[in-house]
């Protein structure tokens, strides 16, 4: 695959080599294939999505897709990274912000809800941003952090293990009580249940739902700081929750022998 190894770029992991485009007609070409596989994969996923059909959908045929791509894992990989490239270029902007010796830094109390919004708050403001995400960015990323296609975790874990080492330092600093292997843990199952949950249109209905009910007479609230006025502080407490005591157990237990 034409990836190439990029030390001194954003992503050091892996950078994504498109191939050079000559002739007039091909960049239309080249943007009808683009947007055929994002579709596909939102709707289908990366392994039920074919070469076959992105170019039924695209209209064009198999030699175009070889010609501008190469393979179905180099168009895969473009389609993810130029995607989520942006995000995560908006959470580590965001985040240094915060570290910045210069600026307001963390509140101490809502650590925690602050790292939180840094995840959240540039998918929410990309999703209505149409020239860098537009609306079906939302879908788009939680089919992305949900796939199961190990090419897709692959890639996505090696482009991006910087900023996620970053980022679980930063909930590590804010959460001393959690061991290593619990953070990774509560960190990984937030991070997928909220991205599939974003993407689904009865979420975006009821984030709707909740601006409109978030409104004053005197003025209408900041979008996102409805959504994440609600949804920050019940991951947080999910992030800050004791876990394994007794009594817990007990009451598990009493379950369990019911079965």
């Amino acid at each position: 695959m034409a990836f190439d190894l990029q030390l001194g770029s954003a992503f050091p992991a892996l950078r994504v080599r498109e191939r050079e485009v000559r002739g007039e007609g091909r960049p239309a070409t080249k943007t009808r294939i683009l947007i055929a596989t994002e579709n596909l994969f939102v709707n289908l996923g990366y392994d039920a999505t074919s070469l076959r059909a992105i170019t039924t959908e695209a209209g064009v045929n198999l030699a175009a897709v070889n010609y501008h791509f190469g393979s179905k894992e180099e168009l895969f990989a473009l389609v993810l990274t130029q995607r989520l490239d942006v995000l995560n270029l908006e959470r580590v902007r965001l985040l240094d912000a915060l570290e910045s010796p210069s600026g307001k830094g963390f509140d101490s109390a809502h650590r925690v809800e602050q790292l939180i919004a840094v995840m959240f708050l540039p998918a929410l403001r990309l999703a209505r941003d149409s020239e860098r995400g537009g609306p079906s960015f939302l879908r788009f990323l939680g089919r992305a952090y949900a796939d199961p296609s190990p090419f897709v975790r692959n890639l996505l874990a090696e482009r991006y293990a910087a900023q996620n080492a970053r980022f679980v330092q930063a909930f590590a600093r804010a959460l001393p009580d959690l061991d290593a292997q619990d953070l990774s843990m509560r960190l990984h199952f937030m991070l997928d249940a909220i991205s599939s949950t974003l993407a689904s249109e009865d979420a975006r209905k009821l984030m709707a739902a909740l601006i409109a009910s978030a409104h004053t007479a005197k003025e209408r609230p900041d979008e996102d700081v409805a959504v994440l006025g609600h949804l920050a502080p019940f991951l947080a407490g999910s992030l800050r929750a004791r876990a394994d005591q007794p009594p817990q157990l007990k009451a598990i237990r009493a379950v369990v022998a019911l079965l």
